[in-house]
């Protein structure tokens, strides 16, 4: 559904001129951003076609990685149901997401969503948790990259320190203010992690585990289940930035072939690797799978992945820190010009966010698990149950009340069963992971902060 958006006029606004001034707020139809030719800092230069390699290069990381493990869990045939069926289901709130971008420019991210929608509550609830998913998403990049430097060291330096070393580098490929000094790191990392993908592939496939055991299904508890198709479910966990990805496109009418793109390629991807790797090393597979390789083969994989890590993390943090800042200071100077307040800000959120990362990823022995309930209780919405709001949402302002949902029956059902599937994912994620730190904690698996 793409409706034109509902114009408001100049002495109507959204909230008052202080609050805009501010920076807390924004006013109705306002585009986050505005190009001017004496602006020193240009947002809108991003195509289609590198807002689809970002987009890739994010979500295509190392949720990859765990895929083979699920699949040896629930088995491969409904592995590569649920693989596809959740593309297409993406693709679906994807469309969602970007049509009520495109009714609502001044949309900038979750939050400004969640205030169109929920008010001011809405607003502060899904900003909080875009960051605390953002910093927790980087944390696990930051994990997969000391991962990768100790497979390649042999452990030759203490986890945490590599951790650190990754955390620095993170930073730094963050600092850019624009995602246009991204784009051309984003095709490399999707080439990069496409290589890793193949390289992963060959490794297993010239060396098959003898006597693996292959199943077509398997019977498991609910639990376990859940657990494993958490891989899947959250391989597609890249919604939360699509507003503020979209904001900077030349054209935001186009951000739909970046999803296809996406999309296609990213359940492509998942599917040939996931059951390929389980096809020749069986039910043993690790995650991530390329732990189950033979040495110099996990080396030649993680030294690929690495540099998809080190930008899915800074993409991360720039997200995190790009929603607070304009937050802070939403068509000000300070946006569009080398300020020093601007500058000294946006470095201090990146390092905020960025230290966070690393603390929660070396202190917090839950720090896996802890990624699983922000997943559950934010990646289910951002990327499955919001989509139905933004629908009923629109279809109800700009299509004439409830008389709207009953003259679109199907989409309709559709936004409804969306937020229905978007509530189950969040609630049956957040009870099995709460259910397996009680079960570690009981079992006394739990390690312990900042070691090696």
């Amino acid at each position: 559904m793409t409706s034109e958006p509902q114009k408001s006029t100049s002495n109507s606004p959204l909230v008052s001129e202080k609050e805009l001034k501010n920076g807390t707020s924004f006013r109705v139809d306002d585009d986050v951003f505005i190009d001017n030719d004496d602006h020193q800092i240009r947002y809108k230069t991003l195509s289609w076609q590198f807002i689809s390699l970002l987009m890739t290069a994010e979500i295509v990381s190392n949720g990859m990685l765990s895929l083979p493990n699920a699949v040896a869990v629930i088995g491969f045939v409904p592995s590569v149901i649920l693989t596809v069926f959740l593309g297409i289901f993406g693709l679906f709130t994807a469309k969602l997401l970007i049509d009520f971008k495109l009714n609502h420019p001044e949309v900038h991210n979750m939050g400004d969503a969640g205030f169109i929608i929920f008010g001011p509550i809405g607003r502060e609830v899904l900003s909080l948790g875009t960051v605390i998913f953002s910093i927790c998403a980087l944390g696990s990049e930051l994990l997969s990259g000391q991962q990768a430097l100790s497979t390649l060291s042999n452990n030759g330096l203490c986890s945490v320190y590599l951790v650190l070393i990754f955390t620095v580098v993170t930073f730094v490929i963050a600092l850019p203010r624009t995602f246009d000094r991204l784009s051309w790191l984003g095709l490399i990392s999707v080439a990069l992690i496409t290589t890793t993908a193949v390289v992963a592939m060959v490794g297993a496939r010239t060396n098959p585990v003898p006597g693996r055991l292959i199943q077509a299904t398997v019977k498991t508890s609910f639990e376990q289940a859940f657990l494993a198709i958490t891989g899947p479910v959250f391989a597609y966990a890249g919604h939360f930035m699509f507003f503020i990805l979209i904001s900077e496109m030349r054209r935001p009418q186009d951000a739909m072939k970046a999803a296809w793109c996406l999309q296609v390629s990213a359940t492509t991807l998942y599917v040939v690797f996931s059951v390929t790797v389980y096809v020749y090393i069986g039910s043993t597979v690790q995650s991530p799978a390329l732990f189950s390789l033979p040495e110099k083969w996990a080396k030649a994989a993680f030294a690929f992945g690495m540099v998809n890590f080190l930008l899915a993390g800074a993409l991360c943090a720039h997200t995190a820190s790009k929603l607070i800042f304009i937050r802070f200071f939403r068509h000000s100077r300070h946006v569009y010009s080398h300020t020093l307040l601007g500058w000294t800000v946006w470095i201090a959120l990146c390092f905020l966010t960025c230290a966070s990362a690393f603390i929660l990823a070396v202190a917090v022995p839950i720090f896996s698990d802890l990624i699983g309930i922000a997943a559950a209780l934010f990646a289910s919405w951002y990327t499955y149950g919001l989509g139905g709001f933004f629908w009923m949402h629109d279809v109800y302002h700009l299509e004439g009340g409830s008389s709207g949902w009953k003259r679109r029956p199907i989409g309709t059902i559709l936004a409804i069963s969306t937020i229905l599937a978007g509530a189950f994912i969040c609630v049956a994620g957040t009870y099995v992971t709460i259910k397996l730190i009680t079960d570690a904690y009981k079992s006394g698996t739990v390690g312990h902060p900042f070691t090696c």
